[in-house]
C-alpha cells in the first residue's frame, strides 16, 4: 500500500519499517527537517555526537557489536566531509552502514552554496555506493534500497544524499518488501565442483591450517558455528586475521593466536610451512602476507570469499570458491561427512608436534617489572578480571592495539572492535559509545592509547550525555608508539615527532566532563584500579600509566616474509640491551 507524507516522514518511517531503533547524529540546516520529525516519534533513539565522524564511528561499533546495519544523520557540506574517514573505515573493514546526508536544495546544486559539497562525488571512492535524490518520489525506494545494498554480499557503507527541498516536499511511502537493487545480486551459494575439490584437498593434507577473517564474523554467528564444527572434526591448526578474533575460541588448542605482522610465531610459522591452506572470509592484505614473494611458497591455496573482487587480487589461489562463508561452510561439512573423510593421522600428529615446537618459544613472553606497569601486563590483568563478564572490547589504533590482541582472548564473535584496514586513529572510543548504546548493561571497554584517545575524546561528552558507562582504559607511554617503535627499529632511533609533549591530565579531563578518572602508576595499583573501574556505574577514563618504551613483539618488518619475525627480548635471551637495540633477533 501507498501512502503520502513529506520526505522528511518518509526518511523516518523507512527507518521504523527497516527495524533501526538508534541513529547516530549531528544536526545542520540541511536536515533540519528530518530531526523535526525525529522529535515527534518515540521509536527511534537518536544518540547526538559531538563530531561526524564520532556518529560513523559510532554506528561502526553499533554495527559490528550486534550485527545489524548502523545509521548516521548529518548535515551537508562539513557534515558529510567530516563522515568521510568512518565512511573509509567502514569500507575497508565491510561494516554495513547507511548514511543520510542532507544536501542544499535541488536548485541550489552545483551554484556554490552555503555548506554545499559534491558529497557523491566525494563519497564515492568510500561506499559500496551511493544516492543524491533529486525527487521525492524515489525517496522510500532508495532508502530500502541502501539498507539492502549495505547488508548484502560483502557488507559496507552507502551514503543517501537528500536535498532539504525533497525533505519538505510530499510523495509516496512504500514498504520495503521484496525491495532489492536492480543489478547487485552477491552470489552466497559456492560452486559444490569447487567446493567438493577443497574439500578433498583438505582431507589429503599433510601440513593444513585454516586462516580465517573478519568474513566469518560478517557472515553472521551460523558461520562462527560453522567453523568451529569443521576446524575440531579435521583437528587442524587454524589462525585468524585482527579482524577475526572471536570467530574461533582463543582458549581452544587448535588456535595458534593472531597471525600477520604482530602475530604470533606459531601462526605466522604454520602459514609459511602449511601445504594446504583454507582461507574463509579473509582478503590475504599486506598486514597477513608480509613480502608475497616469500608468502606460504609451498601451499596449494584455497580462498572462500563473497567478494569476487577479492579473490586473486593479491594473492593467486588454486581453488576460489565465491560465496557466502556460511553457505559454503555448510556445504564442506555436508561433504566432508559424507565421503566419510578422515584427516592423514600420523601426518596430522607430526604436524602439531613441528607447532608445539614453535609454541614453546612462547613468542609473547616479556620482562615481568615490579616498578613499572609493562602494558601486556596491564591487559593481561584487565582480560583476567573481566573473564565471566558480559563484555566488549573497542581499541584505538597502534601498540596498544596489537597488544589487546595478543593478550585478551575472545571466545565467542562481535565482541571485539577494532579499525583494521584503515588503521583509524580515534576509532575506539566513539566505537565504545555504540557498542554501549546497543548492549546498555554489558561492560565495554575502549583499550586506548594516550595519543588516539585524543582524537576523538570530545565523545566523553557524549557518554555522559546519553548515561553510557564505557571504560577507557589508556596505556599511556607518552608516545605515539606504534610509530616510536617503527623509528628506533627501521629509521636509526631518530624519533621524529612522536613524543607526545604536554599530555592532559586524564583524571582531571574525566572531571571536567563530568565522568570518572583514575589513575594507576605502579603494578601493585593495577588491580583495585581496575576493579573500581568495572564497578564504576559512569563513563571512566582510566590514565594507566606504562612503561614508555616497550616494543610490540613479534613483528614482521616491512618487507619481511614470515618467517623472518623480529622476537622481543625475553624470547630471545638478550636481557640486557641498550634502547637502541631492543628487541633484535631475526628467525
Amino acid at each position: 500500500m501507498t501512502h503520502e507524507m513529506t520526505g522528511a516522514e518518509i526518511v523516518i518511517k523507512a527507518l521504523e519499517d527497516q527495524g533501526v531503533k538508534h541513529v547516530f547524529g549531528y544536526p545542520g540546516g540541511a536536515v533540519l527537517p528530518i530531526y523535526d520529525a525525529l522529535i515527534q516519534q518515540d521509536g527511534i533513539e537518536h544518540v547526538l555526537v559531538r563530531h561526524e565522524q564520532g556518529a560513523v564511528h559510532a554506528a561502526e561499533g553499533y554495527a559490528r557489536s550486534t550485527g545489524e546495519v548502523g545509521v548516521v544523520l548529518v548535515t551537508s557540506g562539513p557534515g558529510a566531509t567530516n563522515a568521510v574517514t568512518g565512511l573509509t573505515d567502514a569500507l575497508m573493514d565491510s561494516i554495513p552502514l547507511v548514511v543520510l546526508t542532507g544536501q542544499v536544495a535541488t536548485h541550489l546544486i552545483g551554484n556554490d552554496a552555503f555548506q554545499e559539497c559534491d558529497t557523491v562525488g566525494i563519497t564515492r571512492p568510500c561506499t559500496k555506493h551511493n544516492w543524491l535524490v533529486r525527487d521525492v518520489d524515489d525517496l522510500a525506494r532508495v532508502l530500502h534500497e541502501a539498507f539492502y545494498v549495505a547488508k548484502a554480499g560483502r557488507p559496507g557503507p552507502v551514503v543517501v544524499d537528500i536535498p532539504k527541498d525533497v525533505q519538505f516536499l510530499p510523495g509516496p511511502y512504500t514498504g520495503p518488501s521484496n525491495v532489492a537493487h536492480k543489478t547487485y545480486r552477491p552470489r552466497v551459494k559456492g560452486d559444490l565442483n569447487k567446493v567438493r575439490e577443497a574439500v578433498e584437498l583438505i582431507a589429503n593434507a599433510r601440513k593444513p591450517v585454516f586462516y580465517t577473517g573478519g568474513g566469518i564474523i560478517n557472515s553472521g554467528p551460523a558461520a562462527s558455528r560453522l567453523l568451529r564444527d569443521f576446524v575440531r572434526m579435521t583437528g587442524y591448526p587454524i589462525t585468524s586475521t585482527l579482524m577475526g578474533l572471536g570467530a574461533y575460541p582463543a582458549s581452544d588448542r587448535q588456535w595458534l593466536g593472531m597471525l600477520g605482522m604482530h602475530g604470533t610465531y606459531e601462526a605466522n610459522l604454520a602459514m609459511h610451512d602449511c601445504d594446504v591452506m583454507i582461507c574463509i572470509g579473509a582478503r590475504f592484505d599486506d598486514r597477513i602476507t608480509g613480502n608475497l614473494d616469500g608468502f606460504s611458497p609451498e601451499s596449494t591455496k584455497i580462498h572462500v570469499d563473497i567478494d569476487a573482487s577479492s579473490i586473486n587480487k593479491n594473492v593467486a589461489v588454486d581453488v576460489p570458491i565465491i560465496g557466502d562463508c556460511a553457505h559454503v561452510l555448510e556445504d564442506m561439512i555436508r561433504i566432508w561427512k559424507a565421503r566419510q573423510a578422515e584427516p592423514d593421522k600420523a601426518a596430522l600428529a607430526s604436524w602439531w608436534e613441528e607447532i608445539e615446537g614453535w609454541r614453546k618459544r612462547d613468542c609473547l613472553r616479556y620482562k615481568p617489572n615490579d616498578d613499572v606497569i609493562m602494558p601486556q601486563y596491564a591487559i593481561q590483568r584487565l582480560y583476567e578480571m573481566t573473564r565471566g563478564k558480559d563484555v566488549y572490547i573497542t581499541t584505538e589504533v597502534g601498540q596498544h592495539q596489537m597488544w589487546a590482541a595478543q593478550f585478551f582472548g575472545f571466545d565467542e564473535p562481535n565482541r571485539w572492535m577494532t579499525s583494521g584496514g584503515l588503521g583509524t586513529m580515534g576509532y575506539g572510543l566513539p566505537a565504545a559509545v555504540g557498542v554501549q548504546v546497543a548492549h546498555r548493561d554489558a561492560l565495554v571497554v575502549d583499550i586506548a592509547g594516550d595519543a588516539s584517545v585524543l582524537m576523538t575524546m570530545q565523545e566523553m561528552s557524549t557518554a555522559v550525555q546519553h548515561g553510557l558507562p564505557i571504560k577507557i582504559f589508556i596505556l599511556n607511554n607518552q608516545y605515539m608508539g606504534m610509530v616510536r617503535q617503527w623509528q628506533q627499529l627501521l629509521h636509526g632511533n631518530r624519533l621524529s615527532h612522536s613524543y607526545m609533549e604536554s599530555l592532559p591530565d586524564f583524571v582531571k579531563l574525566a572531571e571536567a566532563y563530568g565522568c570518572h578518572g583514575i589513575r594507576a602508576q605502579k603494578p601493585a595499583e593495577l588491580d583495585d584500579a581496575i576493579a573500581e573501574m568495572i564497578e564504576t556505574d559512569q563513563p571512566v577514563l582510566f590514565d594507566c600509566r606504562v612503561a614508555n618504551l616497550a616494543n610490540c613483539f613479534p613483528m614482521i618488518p616491512s618487507g619481511k616474509a614470515h618467517n623472518e619475525m623480529l622476537l622481543g627480548d625475553a624470547v630471545s635471551g638478550e636481557l640486557d640491551v641498550d634502547i637502541s637495540e631492543s628487541g633484535k633477533m631475526l628467525v
